[in-house]
């Protein structure tokens, strides 16, 4: 059995988080230059300049890629043969949050009793954690400081399986469509197909750990994430909404078994900065 400390876990988690919020991944920023390339409009061109620039101005200055530092959303793959040690988990998570967000200025926006008070937890505590058991003795610690801007257009619904892959589609272009600029685009489309509305959501959410513009390793889902990006960037929303080619800069889909009486999709957008780190203990 390998012992991990708590205090090292959430040193990680805390350097996972000001880093991520600092630095854009290098296949977001490649997919980011692609788009400035690719993109025919001068106004939206001008905007995917005016995004480089601005990771440019992040790393350098150690500075936040956005003022919304997120939601602390994280992604865990213990090993069965791992031990945490000194702490329980989600307080080892709860507590590299606490000091990545007070120590790198980041925003804090985590609210208690959203529905009444919304009082703000003034440390972006408590993450949202996803867990999965897995073979081995390491841990793999995924970080996504998801804004609010993004989730909030993200949606779920259960389709009739006679909708089929072609009400998967038309249902992901018109919320899309419908979402317009408030996900800040160019985007990233996270899509879970099946399960239970819990495992579409968890799927959809964990699609965007993928490198950009990867494949879903199953043939038929990989069709199906092109046939919805050409879609969706046939839409001319453009970036930020200003018009343009270029609306979203990949699709990510996971699947999962689903019940014969249903077919589960969930939706959860990401904006153009994707901000992601991971790492392995």
């Amino acid at each position: 059995m390998r012992k991990i400390d708590c205090r090292t876990l959430a040193e990680t988690v805390s350097t996972l988080f000001q880093d991520a919020c600092l630095h854009l991944p290098d296949d977001v920023l490649s997919a980011l230059k692609r788009a400035k390339e690719q993109e025919e409009s001068p106004v939206a061109k001008d905007i995917l300049d005016k995004m480089l620039q601005n990771v440019d101005i992040a790393a350098n200055e150690k500075i936040p890629l956005c003022q919304d530092t997120g939601t602390a959303v994280v992604f865990l793959e213990i090993g069965q043969d791992v031990q945490i040690t000194g702490g329980n988990l989600e307080d080892c998570i709860n507590e590299g949050v606490r000091q990545a967000y007070e120590k790198g200025y980041l925003r804090k926006s985590m609210v208690r009793q959203p529905f009444s008070a919304r009082v703000n937890t003034r440390d972006n505590t408590p993450a949202v954690i996803h867990t999965d058991i897995v073979s081995g003795d390491r841990i793999k610690i995924s970080v996504i400081p998801k804004g609010g801007g993004s989730e909030n257009c993200s949606r779920l619904t259960v389709l009739p399986p006679a909708k089929g892959r072609q009400g998967i589609i038309d249902f992901v272009v018109s919320l899309i469509d419908e979402s317009g600029s408030n996900p800040c685009p160019p985007i990233i489309v996270g899509l879970g197909i099946g399960g239970t509305t819990d495992k579409a959501m968890a799927m959809a959410k964990k699609a965007l750990l993928r490198k950009v513009g990867e494949p879903n390793p199953d043939p038929e889902v990989a069709e199906l994430e092109r046939e919805i990006l050409q879609r969706i960037n046939n839409l001319g929303i453009g970036a930020m909404g200003y018009g343009g080619r270029i609306t979203a800069l990949a699709v990510h889909a996971e699947t999962f078994p689903a019940h014969i009486a249903s077919l589960p999709v969930a939706v959860n957008i990401q904006c153009w900065c994707a901000r992601r780190k991971e790492v392995i203990l």
